[in-house]
């Protein structure tokens, strides 16, 4: 039986002291923290760039602009958008909640004292920081101008650091793959006595299947752009056509590995929500098995959906048929969580507190960007809406309003396991008002000028465009007030909060809340914790928790 002894108050934060005890950790929690940190580097630049392009487009346009209308160059615009989405996609939504919040909680909520290889898991996040240098490379030489997506034959001609991102990214790859590989053997080998498939945490399930999908996809696009790198410098002819390649090819390679990745930026949120629903609603999950069983179908049916992207690229009709049959396939286990999500809710407790509120604002803007995403895989809608700023808007509100707002729901969910401090309830659920409002400004208005024609990705437009595009632009800018009181509360917690006394301040049920200290050990729990029980099994509604009171 494992047991650990540690000195009273020493845990994971103050364990060991300094910089370097950091850098080279092999705890996963301190990995997660350091990842946690590094992506919201990350976010905020990327941040950034969409606040310069928002800023960019609400200026007057043709045919009214003047000398001071456009504040840089469309060629810097093109830079601007293509920074903004490789690091968004790249280095903030795909490894946000797998790398942070898996590595944290993976371990706790199996009751394993760490993940299958710690020293790997080290690897892993030095490879997400070399590899995040090269893109960060491309920003300060040569720029990039192809947008996140390095379509052929313009990422093969273009003269910006093509190369230098592809190889950024190439590794990000191998750090992504790691921590798959690390993930499933960690569920496959570690889990705590007692603890069987059908009593593992819905994060676990979701956390599961992404890894399948991180280990088994990750290798084709790793080698696709290193065949766009070589295209470039030796010009073998595989993507472009007037040495007998292909560029469509290029989009077959692309997208079979980009839309799995759709489902490894969500699939994990799907985990999150499940958690914090439960937890916040005082009631066992509806449908556990379905839950769980779904995140895997995801998973699988991901792989024989990519043609969806590719309807108007000249692919055969009998492909886009079936290509659009297997899209509303992917819809049905998603929709099984919906369900279970509304009638676990149905009678429940619930408390509103701030990870509530934001599991709500994740509800509502996942069902808007899912069922959008109904139009995009129609044949007859998406000729009209391909390339249009709706695809935009479906993107952000499945993308941000549903990754990145779970993400942050969740973080305020264990925030007093990651730090021991309490937080503001009053500022966490403001911002949480605050983003909900200025994310629906932001994109809902691209909606609409997207169905009237409106191209994505133009630095000029016509004056019928310009409401939109000012509301879009404004709603920017309250969007990002909301995420900076997000980072506000969450600073002056860590510098001036209370500390947290409660073990298990939301009375979960799960191994992570029940078998740990206020903030966990080194090596996590005291003895080896036996699992007797569901996550989700609650006894009986409680009265839910005052705000505040965590």
């Amino acid at each position: 039986m494992l047991t650990s002894h540690h000195d009273a108050g020493s845990n994971y934060l103050n364990a060991k002291k300094g910089f370097m005890s950091w850098l080279f950790t092999v705890d996963h929690k301190r990995i997660g923290i350091m990842y946690f940190v590094s992506i919201g580097v990350f976010f905020l630049v990327a941040g950034l760039f969409a606040l310069l392009l928002r800023a960019e487009l609400m200026q007057v346009r043709i045919p009214d602009a003047t000398a001071t209308s456009y504040m840089i160059s469309a060629d810097h615009y093109n830079e601007a958008f293509t920074f903004h989405g490789a690091i968004m996609v790249f280095l903030v939504i795909i490894p946000s909640i797998p790398a942070t919040l898996g590595n944290f909680l993976l371990p706790l909520m199996i009751g394993a004292k760490d993940v299958a290889f710690p020293k790997l898991n080290l690897i892993s996040y030095h490879l997400y920081i070399v590899g995040a240098l090269f893109l960060v490379y491309t920003v300060a030489f040569g720029g990039l101008d192809t947008g996140w997506t390095f379509y052929t034959p313009y990422s093969t001609q273009t003269s910006t650091s093509v190369i230098a991102a592809v190889f950024g990214a190439f590794i990000l790859g191998f750090a992504s793959i790691l921590t798959g590989v690390n993930f499933i053997v960690t569920v496959h080998k570690m889990r705590a006595p007692g603890m069987t498939w059908v009593r593992m945490p819905l994060f676990v399930w979701a956390i599961y299947a992404t890894s399948v999908i991180q280990v088994l996809a990750t290798p084709v696009v790793g080698v696709t752009l290193i065949l766009v790198a070589i295209e470039r410098l030796l010009g073998i002819g595989i993507f472009d056509s007037t040495l007998g390649g292909d560029p469509i090819l290029f989009q077959n390679f692309f997208w079979f590995y980009s839309h799995p990745a759709v489902y490894i930026m969500i699939l994990p949120a799907f985990g999150l929500v499940s958690e914090m629903i439960t937890a916040h609603s005082r009631k066992s999950i509806f449908g556990y098995k379905a839950v769980a069983i779904s995140s895997i179908g995801i998973a699988v049916i991901g792989f024989f959906v990519w043609g969806h992207h590719m309807f108007t690229s000249g692919q055969s009709a009998l492909a886009s048929v079936f290509f659009s049959l297997l899209t509303y396939g992917v819809a049905v286990p998603t929709a099984i969580k919906v369900f279970s999500w509304v009638a676990t809710l149905y009678k429940g407790s619930i408390s509103f507190t701030t990870p509530m509120c934001y599991t709500f604002v994740f509800l509502f803007l996942f069902l808007i960007g899912g069922l959008t995403g109904i139009f995009l895989g129609a044949l007859s809608t998406d000729v009209h809406l391909h390339n249009t700023y709706f695809v935009v808007a479906h993107f952000h509100y499945v993308m941000m309003g549903g990754t990145i707002i779970a993400w942050i729901g969740a973080v305020f969910h264990w925030w007093p396991k990651m730090t021991g401090k309490k937080y503001s309830e009053t500022w966490g659920i403001i911002s949480s008002v605050v983003v909900f409002i200025g994310f629906n400004l932001t994109f809902f208005p691209q909606f609409v000028m997207g169905t009237r024609g409106m191209p994505r990705r133009y630095y000029d437009y016509l004056p019928e465009y310009y409401n939109f595009h000012l509301l879009s632009s404004i709603g920017s800018f309250v969007l990002a007030i909301g995420l900076f009181i997000v980072l506000f509360t969450w600073l002056h917690s860590i510098f001036y909060g209370e500390k947290e006394t409660r073990s298990n301040p939301w009375r979960a049920k799960s191994i992570d809340w029940t078998d740990t200290a206020v903030v966990p050990i080194e090596h996590n729990f005291e003895k080896q914790p036996i699992s007797s029980h569901g996550p989700y099994e609650f006894d009986e509604l409680v009265k839910p928790a005052k705000a505040g009171e965590h």
